[in-house]
């Protein structure tokens, strides 16, 4: 059913979707009356058998770890998805037990009474996913390296060893490594080995990979680049992750969808100002915050 053709929609779906099976719930749209209830497997295989020659119909799934793909297969499909904000749905819905079963039907009921109640989000593309899993890996690395070191430093500590001032960690494995007890060697070389070897992966793989696809795929890039303190990272962390800038109305909304706006708890006549919301795209906003206190301490 991918030709584009445009038949009216006679029903709407919910599509409770999990790891193993997804449920399904077929309402129809004028009566609300429950066609079909069942669940099938979640596979790209299992969800074109079953929605391929299906006619048209408003499909509304909750965004989490399937929903790019299942958005991307259903549109191929010739189906109209909504991709439900999950935590603005289950606001709605409730927090009772989960019921996969129910989960579905309260999708389908909603997206058949009002898809704005759904607060529908747009998925990036299948390229932009992949490149910013590039930037998402990354960031995982260097989490990783950082409990580690963080480990490592705790342990020097409590042999009340005194560590060299070392204010980056790219650097961190080469300098403690002198100053490790004997005693502690077997604990923590093989750990210092780890962290060099993290710190090379970071910079031989994915600092060069992020500079060729800025160069060969985003172009835009380089007028962030002009800001003081922007690189490469955050400044292709921010197209991909906008990808699309027009879909903000203004700037405003795009900081709220990085979490950067600040938190809102107005009560009659009170409306105190909060600190910054933090919701949406953490790591696009620690990005940014790290941008500018950096272009702040070169103008100080």
């Amino acid at each position: 059913m991918g030709d584009g053709s445009k038949e009216p929609q006679t029903m709407t779906a919910g599509l409770d979707l999990a790891d193993k099976y997804s449920h399904l719930c077929l309402l129809d749209t004028d009566s609300g009356e429950i066609i079909e209830e069942s669940r099938l497997r979640s596979t790209s295989e299992a969800f074109r058998r079953r929605f391929d020659s299906e006619r048209p119909v408003r499909i509304a799934i909750e965004a989490g770890t399937h929903s790019p793909w299942v958005s991307r297969l259903l549109e191929e499909c010739g189906h109209e998805v909504l991709v439900a904000n999950a935590r603005k749905v289950r606001l709605i819905y409730g927090q009772g037990r989960k019921n996969d079963g129910l989960d579905a039907q309260n999708l389908a009921r909603l997206a058949r009474l009002d898809p704005k109640l759904l607060a529908p989000l747009k998925h990036r593309g299948e390229t932009s996913q992949a490149h910013l899993a590039i930037i998402r890996s990354r960031e995982a690395l260097i989490q990783a390296r950082a409990k580690l070191i963080n480990h490592v430093r705790g342990t020097l500590k409590s042999f009340g060893s005194r560590l060299p001032s070392c204010s980056s960690p790219t650097s961190f494995h080469k300098k403690v490594g002198a100053h490790v007890p004997e005693p502690l060697k077997p604990a923590l070389e093989p750990l210092l080995k780890t962290i060099a070897s993290m710190t090379e992966r970071i910079q031989e793989e994915y600092d060069r990979e992020l500079e060729v696809l800025a160069e060969e795929y985003y172009p835009e890039r380089k007028l962030l680049k002009r800001v003081a303190g922007i690189g490469t990272l955050t400044a292709l962390s921010f197209v991909l992750t906008l990808e699309d800038p027009s879909r903000f109305e203004t700037s405003r909304a795009m900081g709220a969808y990085l979490g950067l706006v600040a938190d809102k708890d107005q009560l009659g006549e009170r409306d105190p100002q909060k600190r910054i919301s933090k919701q949406g795209e953490g790591l696009l906003r620690r990005l940014l915050v790290g941008s500018a206190q950096r272009s702040a301490q070169r103008a100080s």
